[in-house]
């Protein structure tokens, strides 16, 4: 057996593995859909790995991947998709459209893929303003003109009032892999670096602040953006190096790092005075309660990389204009796998663990 089918062989025992580690952590135990199976975190794995993932399983969807990956022929492809029920519809930084296009584009740029072609589903209720689909619409255009791809195909249902809540929009997408992109949760091992590519919590406090109208002295913008271009940039500077990208959205940074730490059978130590938060973030997070860590972003990755490329890729992501905060906030371990560690300002450390509960429902 040749080395690239013995480490194929070893990825897809890697995957195993923990698939059988997810059933024993996540359970379904409940009898009725609640919102917190929306938010991310422990409760969204639990609907996924009680319900969806048993019923559909194969190797690709196993793999739990931002994106399936795909060969044609001879070449490598990307697919995801995606559904965005936002509220409010219209936020400092963005839409619902603007969302759906970045949000479909950086779950693809997460497999290393260029973004090729979109589609777009909208269920519009009945009584919703032409004005603003109008908006929206155009938000989406201007979206994917700005990041190179084509909005190619589409579907349209209208429901009576009150069985939606205005607009909902399913985004799909194709990218192609790039050759130096070899990426998945599988393949990161002890030693690797974790690499956060700018400020967390900005999108999820963002909504919250526009949606519950709180008396809160602070200006923040969601941090949605389109991270193809800073993926392309880290893959040409550090290539095969980049072993996984996270794209930490619902659920927030906590989520998408216990999600590698299980899948990797592997654990990650985090140093909070590294993790970059901006002000009114930190403070709106001191006011509610809340903390950064879990909250979602749309415009930030995770990059898993070999310890000797640390430099390279920190250098390759400041770059770029959506990297400028770059930051190396951890490193992977073998000890105690699926868990993350988080060494606070204090001091001390503890365990970081998923999303818990609904802080924030509907906030993609």
């Amino acid at each position: 057996m040749d080395k690239q089918s013995t480490q194929s062989s070893e990825v897809l025992s890697k995957i195993e593995r923990a698939r059988q580690a997810r059933r024993h952590k996540f359970y379904l135990r409940d009898d009725h859909v609640t919102l917190s199976h929306g938010s991310g975190g422990k409760a969204t794995h639990n609907l996924i790995e009680g319900i969806f993932a048993p019923a559909f399983a194969n190797t690709i969807l196993d793999r739990m991947e931002d994106s399936a990956t795909i060969t044609l022929g001879d070449q490598r492809l990307a697919f995801t998709t995606d559904s965005y029920v936002v509220n409010p519809l219209f936020f400092a930084g963005g839409d619902i459209g603007r969302l759906a296009v970045h949000g479909t584009i950086n779950d693809l740029a997460m497999a290393g893929a260029d973004p090729l072609y979109l589609s777009a589903g909208i269920i519009l209720e009945e009584g919703f303003a032409i004005e603003h689909l109008q908006r929206i619409v155009d938000s989406m255009a201007r979206a994917a003109h700005e990041a190179g791809v084509l909005i190619v195909t589409g579907d349209t249902k209208v429901v009576q009032r009150a069985k939606a809540d205005g607009i909902f929009i399913n985004t799909a997408g194709v990218g192609s892999v790039r050759a130096s992109a070899n990426l998945g949760q599988a393949l990161v091992a002890p030693g690797d670096r974790v690499l956060l590519s700018g400020s967390v919590g900005d999108h999820g406090i963002a909504i919250m602040l526009a949606r519950e109208e709180l008396d809160i002295e602070t200006e923040v913008s969601s941090d949605s953006a389109a991270l193809h271009t800073l993926v392309a940039a880290l893959l040409d500077r550090i290539g095969t190096r980049l072993h996984c990208l996270k794209d930490p959205t619902r659920g927030g940074v906590a989520t998408a790092l216990n999600e590698v730490a299980l899948s990797a059978e592997v654990s990650i130590a985090l140093d909070e005075r590294a993790i970059p938060v901006h002000e009114g973030v930190r403070g709106a997070c001191e006011i509610l309660g809340l903390d950064a860590l879990t909250i979602a972003n749309e415009g930030k990755l995770l990059a898993f990389i070999a310890p000797e490329a640390e430099q390279e890729a920190l250098r390759a992501l400041r770059a770029h204009p959506l990297g400028r905060e770059a930051a190396v906030i951890g490193t992977v371990q073998a000890e105690f796998p699926g868990m993350v560690f988080l060494r606070t300002d204090i001091g001390g450390t503890r365990v970081l663990d998923m999303l818990v509960g609904d802080p924030l429902p509907r906030i993609c």
